[in-house]
């Protein structure tokens, strides 16, 4: 009779046992999963901001093009008449 109660005693605790230790593997498969989504927010971070570098390169680069291209000289004034003379009407 105590072998019995013991056998039964000893399935139960094992029972009990696997049932409280259901959740923590939940817990780590949730724990996975955010770490995973973590890692494609960080991935599509990092390409955004790739994105963003190259097109300020690329904004850069054609600034540099702008400003290196020579400009038309400018058309000289004419020297104003000397005071003295005034244009005749």
């Amino acid at each position: 009779m105590h072998k019995s109660f013991a056998y039964a005693l000893m399935l139960a605790t094992a029972l009990g046992l696997a049932a409280c230790d259901k959740p923590s593997e939940d817990k780590a498969e949730e724990a996975r999963e955010a770490q995973s989504e973590a890692q494609e927010s960080m991935n599509d971070a990092a390409e955004h901001s790739q994105d963003a570098a190259r097109a300020a390169d690329e904004a850069a680069q054609e600034r540099a093009e702008e400003n290196s291209e020579p400009t038309p000289p400018a058309m000289p004034t004419p020297p104003p008449a000397p005071a003295d003379q005034q244009p005749q009407q």
